[in-house]
């Protein structure tokens, strides 16, 4: 037994109905986004992209900026709670971003003697954003924080309060529910049974036709064959057979519905039609994904860790974009390649660019045909005899 409570303006009722009549009683066929298999990929993909890549931690020198390998780098990489892995801690931030808390993803950083301990995220249901004048503060469990002490990561910002994320959920909807009856629809024409590929009209044989077992007579002793492809042997007074073509799912068009509404789904979330099964597989449109929905997501996220997360001014987190792009071997070879042979790069980082283990005597620049390190470039013999020649 459960209850349901309807209020409308002023005026309210109690209701109390077992399970059946709930159906009856509550909104017919709502669910929530993520029980919509298409949003719920689409979800995933950018969870699965952002939580694959490796956080940098970056200092600013005089010559360009340089990856820091500390403690603290090494808390939001690798270890960011005793609880999850970074992939899983990720994941479950952006899952929380995109899904579940509606544009919002919050994370408490626990201390202990200065020390920053684990990066807890916390599920949606537990959280609450309260107005407070110009800015707002956070419930968790009831329990109120300052936003200054807690990760609060926004996706699409409120027009009126922009410390406060909206997510797509009121966009996606009307999709979702199009999608679900659509499925409802297909799910219900290939189970219903009245689907004859045959019809057979009987004449004057209205007593044994009255009742299912007199009809199941007359197909037993005029119409089923105990051998696939024998002839039907029927009076022909009394029988006529047509052929029909029943009703199929592309008579519907839903195929040509649900495959537009895949692609709303996958332009309103930023995600290539293919992978939500819509069309092939293409690099460009995978890269294009990568730089416009993926980037832009990850630039929040490393904005929200830097100003919470370091004190320094210099330093700053960064995703490893570049591990995302789609790149056959055959490409990264040739760019690095000449990238090596004109001193730009290390031996090493090229390997390390291939999954390749670095080795001794690469670590030095080299350029030109030679291959000598780039500090002797000026050794070079023919060099040397021009200038004793001109001496």
């Amino acid at each position: 037994m459960s209850i349901f409570r309807k209020k409308q303006e002023k005026r309210s009722a109690i209701y109390f109905t077992d399970s059946d009549g709930m159906e009856v009683l509550t909104t017919a066929g709502y669910s929530t986004l993520d029980k919509n298999p298409e949003i719920l990929t689409a979800c995933r993909k950018i969870a699965d992209m952002i939580s694959s890549m490796t956080i940098y931690l970056m200092a600013n020198t005089g010559s360009g900026d340089v990856r820091v390998i500390n403690e603290l780098s090494r808390k939001v990489d690798i270890l960011p709670s005793r609880w999850y892995t970074r992939k899983t801690w990720m994941d479950f931030i952006v899952m929380n971003l995109l899904l579940y808390g509606k544009g919002n993803s919050v994370v408490i950083p626990h201390t202990s003697e200065g020390l920053l301990g684990d990066l807890e995220p916390i599920t949606a249901d537990r959280v609450n954003f309260v107005k407070d004048g110009e800015g707002y503060y956070i419930t968790i469990d009831g329990v109120r924080h300052d936003p200054d002490n807690v990760l609060h990561f926004v996706y699409n910002s409120d027009k009126y309060e922009p410390w406060r994320g909206r997510g797509v959920t009121t966009t996606l909807r009307e999709i979702a529910n199009n999608l679900k009856q659509a499925t409802a629809t297909e799910s219900g024409f290939m189970q219903s049974k009245w689907k004859p590929s045959l019809i057979i009209k009987v004449d004057a044989l209205a007593d044994e036709f009255a009742s299912p077992a007199g009809r199941k007579k007359l197909l037993s002793e005029y119409i089923e064959t105990s051998t696939v492809g024998e002839p039907w042997m029927i009076p022909a007074e009394q029988f006529s057979v047509e052929q029909i073509r029943p009703l199929s799912l592309g008579d519907l068009a839903i195929s040509d519905v649900v495959t537009l509404d895949k692609r709303t789904v996958a332009s309103i979330l930023g995600v290539p039609a293919f992978v939500l099964g819509v069309g092939d597989y293409k690099a460009d449109e995978w890269n294009a994904f990568i730089n416009n929905t993926i980037r832009p997501l990850a630039i929040g996220i490393e904005q929200e860790l830097t100003r919470k997360l370091i004190i320094s001014p210099k330093m700053y987190w960064k995703f490893n974009m570049a591990s995302l792009y789609s790149y056959d071997i055959r490409t990264l070879a040739d760019v690095y390649s000449n990238l090596y042979i004109r001193g730009i790069v290390t031996g090493n980082e090229v390997r390390d660019r291939l999954n390749m283990q670095p080795k001794d005597g690469l670590e030095e620049l080299v350029i030109l045909e030679n291959y000598i390190p780039l500090g002797s470039i000026g050794d070079q013999k023919k060099l040397i005899q021009k200038g004793e020649e001109d001496g």
